[in-house]
């Protein structure tokens, strides 16, 4: 359940006199008679209309502020409303929503399309507001264009009227107090999601001969909260994140049908809904692929990780090879050519199963290291450059720590994604100082060839018993050096020594390490005293994020994917079609949430269900104030070019 306000400036009304009046008199037939034009209608009782003490047309007002008084005062029911100011959205567990006009209430101070920055004249103000619209350059310090609040009066300024206490809300004491973590286990849920989500990532036995176990095979798999399936135009079973082909073929074969109906009728199928379950469609060339879920994901974010799982395929075989194979013969069985790949999507699945960060927000997550630490490493990769090189990264248990690249060039984050989840989730790279040579296609960079890394671990370190890089990751350091040229082993290889040696004799590995051991920043380091729980803040402009850690309110598997599922539902009411929310709140029985959408960063946090507004709002604040002084070092601003 959740509450949406959303404030809009009202617009300027206009005059319409009459168009053609009335003539004054006609001729009649024949009789030479004048007659005169019929009245006008009475308006109808209590219609939108003048006051009773409202001058005539034509009347001269005694001023401006007389003729504000006496403009026509608009009436609202509980089925219309003049502007978006007097609607409020309610959202119903079942993903459905409704809309009713507001209380008759208005705040005290109107509220403007500007941000209202004490201390500043109208002036500055703009000109603040017209400089936030621009992108940085890759120095720009957020702080430039955020102003921060210092008490109570400024957090509303800055986050609008929305975030004010209703007309007879108190907004301290117990308002502001945290009572109780979002998703605790005193709260009596009756959600699917528990009983069910436990079992979502065991392995399902194969069928056997026979059939005997179909039926309870069948019945575990239906069981399953999301599924995410790959075939071909021709109905060719490719890849099943749950199941053998054997078991899903008649699903297989239904999804097909209806697929090819709909592009028959020179249409194609996007998504729909069966029940509480959503289906949602791609179709890249010879490929479709489905995702089934009963998250309550969006489309949009459910083609997001369609799209990597995609991409994880022609990471293997390039787009070239793939429409060759299927030009040729366009029943081709694709499970041989992807065979051994089964691991990496499977993989891949299980992160969005389980909820991704960087998934969602498009963005990569850094190890939090000084400026000046992160300098040092980045001189030494520099130093030490081979010249086949293309790229160069520091990887720790997928959060990256340092990254060279050309100059105009840069990795995008769904190629990055790629990397760290067969580094780092599939575990299909040995670590424990070993050295790989992996082929691989980054699609988003070229999608028509192959590119080479060497991968190096240099070194593995003990889980810090909270977890904190999700999804069973180990805390694992990798060297990441890849180039175009296949020839270029050894020559990466060299390099990778005089890393390490440089590294060891400066120091920088006892300070990667302590950074891994140390694990994500606590809420506590952050804003000590704060209700907020978790949040994710997204730099707009470096296309990074940051996240606290997940203790200790979040440290099991459910109430991490609760925490994701409302990070989702936020993401899609800000980020939905149409829709120019800036800030959006919400309220459940669960927890209180606030996503902040600026031109310069997104930010979504939760805090306890008994939360109020303000406490909420300063928290935010406090957020927001701690990545301006922080961010040199939890974002790598540029990085390091050659």
């Amino acid at each position: 359940m959740g509450e949406h306000e959303e404030t809009n400036t009202s617009g300027k009304g206009g005059r319409c006199d009459n168009p053609a009046p009335y003539p004054s008199s006609h001729r009649g037939d024949g009789d030479g008679d004048e007659v005169k034009a019929p009245p006008l209608p009475p308006r109808p009782a209590g219609s939108i209309g003048r006051q009773d003490n409202q001058p005539a047309a034509g009347q001269a007002s005694s001023g401006q502020n007389q003729r504000a008084s006496l403009r026509p005062t608009l009436r609202t029911s509980s089925t219309t409303a003049v502007s978006l100011t007097d609607i409020l959205t309610h959202f119903h567990s079942a993903g459905t929503r409704g809309t009713f006009s507001a209380a008759t209430h208005k705040p005290k101070d109107e509220v403007t399309t500007e941000t209202a920055v004490p201390g500043q004249g109208e002036d500055e103000t703009r000109r603040k507001i017209k400089a936030s619209s621009h992108e940085g350059a890759d120095s720009a310090s957020i702080s430039s264009y955020i102003p921060t609040s210092e008490g109570i009066g400024e957090v509303e300024s800055l986050l609008g009227e929305i975030l004010r206490p209703r007309h007879g809300q108190s907004c301290s004491g117990a308002d502001q107090a945290h009572t109780g973590a979002p998703f605790g286990l005193d709260v009596q849920d009756d959600d699917e999601l528990e009983p069910d989500f436990l079992e979502e990532f065991k392995e399902l036995e194969p069928l056997e001969q026979g059939g005997a176990n179909q039926e309870s095979l069948l019945r575990r798999w239906e069981s399953r909260m999301k599924h995410f399936l790959i075939l071909s135009s021709a109905g060719k079973p490719i890849y099943s994140r749950h199941g053998d082909d054997e078991l899903i073929s008649e699903y297989i074969g239904i999804v097909q049908t209806i697929i090819s109906s709909f592009q028959a009728a020179v249409d194609s199928l996007r998504s729909f809904t069966a029940g509480k379950v959503r289906f949602v469609v791609m179709a890249e060339g010879p490929l479709y692929l489905v995702a089934i879920s009963r998250l309550g994901e969006s489309d949009s974010q459910l083609s997001a990780q369609l799209e990597a799982l995609y991409m994880q395929v022609l990471s293997t075989l390039t787009l070239p090879t793939l429409r060759t194979l299927f030009s040729n013969r366009p029943s081709t069985d694709l499970r041989r050519p992807l065979q051994g790949t089964e691991p990496l999507l499977s993989a891949l699945a299980d992160t969005f199963t389980r909820g991704s960060p960087p998934t969602l927000l498009s963005a990569l997550e850094c190890l939090k290291l000084r400026k000046s630490h992160r300098q040092v490493i980045n001189n030494t990769l520099l130093k030490t450059k081979a010249s086949s090189l293309l790229y160069g990264l520091m990887v720790a248990g997928g959060r990256l720590v340092s990254v060279i690249r050309p100059r105009k060039h840069s990795l995008h984050p769904s190629d990055l994604q790629l990397i760290f989840n067969m580094l780092f989730e599939a575990g299909g790279v040995k670590a424990g100082e070993g050295e790989n040579w992996i082929p691989l296609c980054l699609p988003a960079f070229n999608n028509r060839g192959y590119l080479y890394m060497y991968v190096s671990f240099l070194g593995e370190y003990a889980d810090d018993g909270q977890n904190n890089g999700g999804g069973g990751k180990e805390d694992q350091v990798a060297l990441i050096l890849i180039s175009a040229d296949k020839e270029s082993f050894y020559a990466l290889k060299q390099m990778r020594e005089e890393v390490m040696q440089q590294l060891e004799r400066n120091g920088s590995m006892t300070i990667i390490r302590t950074a891994v051991r140390k694990g994500r920043v606590t809420l506590a380091d952050i804003a000590p005293g704060t209700v907020i729980r978790h949040f994710l803040y997204k730099s707009r402009s470096h296309v990074q994020f940051v996240q606290p850690s997940f203790s200790p309110d979040f440290d099991s598997p459910i109430t991490r994917r609760k925490l994701l599922s409302l990070y989702h539902r936020l993401h899609a009411s800000v980020h939905a079609k149409n829709a120019h929310l800036k800030v959006h709140h919400c309220i459940g029985r669960d927890a209180v949430s606030l996503a902040w959408v600026t031109p310069l960063f997104e930010l979504y946090c939760v805090a306890g269900p008994t939360v109020g507004k303000t406490a909420l709002a300063q928290g935010a604040n406090k957020i927001v104030r701690w990545v301006t002084r922080e961010e040199e070092r939890v974002f790598i601003i540029g990085g390091a070019v050659f």
